[in-house]
């Protein structure tokens, strides 16, 4: 395949993509075209290869009733998707975290003695980002797994999947739901976002729109 029809077969499954209010709930997405949509956000990049998200797939019908009142943001879609996630962020990932040392150093092969060389450059990059408070780690996190999200639900629209994401939650009352479910860790994550997939009820109503290239880039 030539380089401008991949192309065209991108900037079409951009087009095609939108934010989908309600699904037909009589359509399901197959299990290997689930797998394939999870593994792109698997291979996402992430901040120094952290990786700090993980994917909670809620297919229960009882667990969903129990968002929705929640959830304002997903009222119709809870009901109706094949497939809604709850994207978590990893918190306080600080250079001395647990997770960070075993994630960087045996998942990953850094040898120990390197990634404890790296501390200063680590404490560097904390504080210029201002990197100083829980809450802005988990802010750090978070902004990482909507990169997760963005190509997760570009590559659903490339195999004719609908998607939603979703930011309309009571945070607080949620990740109270999720810890009473033991689905946090031991204090490990909170929720970052919520995206629903599943196939489209109807077309959208209008063509998408947005503003000109000229008006949102600029060379310098």
């Amino acid at each position: 395949m030539d380089i401008e029809t991949k192309k065209k077969e991108l900037i079409d499954t951009y087009y095609f993509r939108h934010a989908t209010k309600e699904f037909d709930p009589t359509r399901k997405i197959s299990d290997d075209d689930f797998r394939f949509i999870l593994e792109t956000g698997r291979l996402s990049p992430s901040s120094g290869n952290n990786e700090p998200w993980k994917f909670l797939v809620v297919q229960s019908p009882e667990f969903r009733k129990e968002l929705a009142p929640l959830a304002s943001g997903a009222i119709r879609q809870l009901p109706t998707a094949s497939h809604f996630v709850l994207i978590l962020a990893r918190k306080g990932l600080t250079h001395s975290n647990p997770y960070l040392v075993k994630h960087l150093t045996e998942d990953n092969g850094m040898p120990l003695e390197i990634y404890q060389s790296l501390a200063p450059a680590y404490a560097q990059f904390y504080n210029d980002l201002h990197l100083d408070t829980e809450r802005a780690l988990l802010d750090w996190s978070s902004k990482q797994t909507y990169l997760a999200m963005g190509n997760m639900m570009t590559a659903a629209a490339h195999i004719g999947i609908d998607s939603c994401p979703m930011e309309g939650f009571d945070l607080d009352a949620v990740n109270e739901l999720l810890n009473k479910k033991g689905l946090l860790g031991d204090d490990e994550f909170s929720l970052s976002v919520m995206v629903a997939f599943g196939y489209r009820k109807e077309n959208p109503k209008r063509p998408k729109k947005r503003l000109p290239l000229e008006e949102i880039v600029q060379f310098v």
